[in-house]
């Protein structure tokens, strides 16, 4: 139920808030390929999207730092300000400006638990002051933001750190061509392929506790109180369940009849929820008929983390589903930057994990394989590169393992094979 806030109690909290984002500046922080599409001087709102933790307020932090533009903060995540009122943000306003003083961007953090917060940011943008927006939530702020925002906004993405970004904070070289510096990366992406992206897990040795709480506080706090989940306990079994067997196709049918949910609507719907909140990544496979290509998806979880690194996940550690993960992320943090699309091909002569799409035109084909030193699983991998090349006439070969590197010549094709360490840190 939403509530008002006594000004003396809103500038308390903002005041903490400030001095909180003031002690981060000797903190040692990554700088983000996304910090680059923040544009602080665009009469759009900057909408900055992920999963919880991805490090969305650090982004929108070092971006309004390196500008050195005057700027007010307001983390709405403090549970403090839980159920404030879209009314009262105009007193939010007012308090910002005797905490800061004058300034030109303002910064609103996890907005979304705001009701009605839309309304306020369009009378924002309306006055020409710049706002920085985060959420974790894409429901709410798409669907409001194509509501009432409708070309005043600009979305940008945020995934948990990339290897890359992994290798910049543990201080591991990425460039040098050296034995000792690829033994180094190596190593580095071993320990990244079993722990995972997520920025505070870099500072703390109890992973799996953080790792619990993380993915408990999105399925009950983000999904089970926003959408008012009846149906908990199934509801969670069905989202640790998902996380255990990601990368898995989606099939209704067998879901509702595990879970003993009777409505294939309802087992939709929480899979929806869960894409929704950044737990789960949802990929389409590829098809020239839209129905084929809605009903037939394929789930990922948003980082490697989240597959066993859980309380009672009783997920095994299979190598192949991580590095696969792993490199479906990467895809989705390159397309969304260059407006391109992921799907994956699934025939019944055989299958490629990913089809990389400009529009309706295939731009490449990827086959991940954690080890091909079988002759039997390298001819299977390379078959599904052929079967893409014939159905989609894509020439843009690529076969990704743990660490082999070679360019081969396959009937006529060239196909080149690269540990994903490597691929992971290439030029764009």
């Amino acid at each position: 139920m939403a509530r008002n806030i006594d000004k003396r109690i809103l500038e308390i909290i903002f005041s903490e808030q400030k001095e909180e984002l003031a002690a981060r500046r000797g903190d040692k922080l990554c700088h983000r390929t996304e910090e680059k599409l923040i544009a602080l001087k665009s009469p759009q709102a900057q909408v900055v999207i992920g999963v919880r933790r991805s490090g969305k307020s650090t982004l929108c932090y070092q971006a309004l730092e390196s500008a050195g533009v005057g700027y007010a903060y307001a983390d709405f995540d403090d549970e403090r300000l839980a159920n404030i009122s879209a009314e009262q943000l105009n007193d939010v306003l007012e308090v910002l400006y005797k905490v800061y003083g004058d300034f030109d961007c303002l910064f609103l953090d996890e907005i979304q638990n705001v009701e009605g917060w839309h309304l306020f940011v369009n009378r924002l943008l309306r006055k020409k002051i710049h706002i920085i927006v985060t959420g974790s939530n894409a429901k709410l702020l798409s669907g409001e933001l194509a509501t009432h925002l409708s070309g005043r906004a600009k979305e940008i993405h945020l995934f948990p750190f990339s290897f890359g970004e992994y290798c910049a904070m543990k201080d591991v070289d990425t460039k040098t061509m050296t034995t000792k510096a690829e033994a180094f990366r190596r190593a580095a992406f071993d320990d990244y392929m079993r722990g995972g992206g997520f920025p505070e897990l870099l500072q703390i040795s109890d992973s799996r506790t953080y790792v619990t709480d993380l993915t408990d506080n999105i399925i009950k706090r983000d999904i089970e109180q926003r959408n008012q989940i009846s149906y908990k306990a199934a509801f969670e079994q069905l989202a640790q369940h998902l996380l255990n067997v990601s990368p898995a196709q989606v099939v209704v049918s067998n879901l509702s009849d595990a879970f003993h949910i009777k409505s294939e609507h309802t087992i939709k719907n929480y899979i929806q929820y869960l894409k929704q909140s950044f737990l789960l990544i949802g990929i389409q496979k590829y098809a020239q008929k839209s129905r084929v290509r809605l009903t037939q998806e394929k789930v990922y979880a948003v980082d490697v983390a989240m597959m066993n690194n859980r309380e009672n996940a009783f997920a095994g550690e299979n190598l192949g589903w991580r590095l696969e993960t792993i490199v479906l992320i990467e895809l989705q943090r390159r397309c969304k930057a260059s407006g391109r699309d992921v799907y994956y091909l699934n025939e019944r002569s055989g299958e490629c994990d990913f089809v990389v799409c400009e529009g309706d035109t295939v731009v490449q084909a990827i086959q991940v394989s954690y080890d091909i030193s079988s002759p039997k699983t390298r001819n299977r991998e390379i078959a599904g590169l052929l079967l893409a090349n014939k159905l989609t006439k894509c020439t843009n070969l690529l076969l990704l393992t743990d660490h082999e590197y070679d360019d081969i010549e396959h009937k006529g094709l060239k196909i080149a094979i690269r540990p994903v360490y490597a691929w992971c840190v290439e030029e764009d």
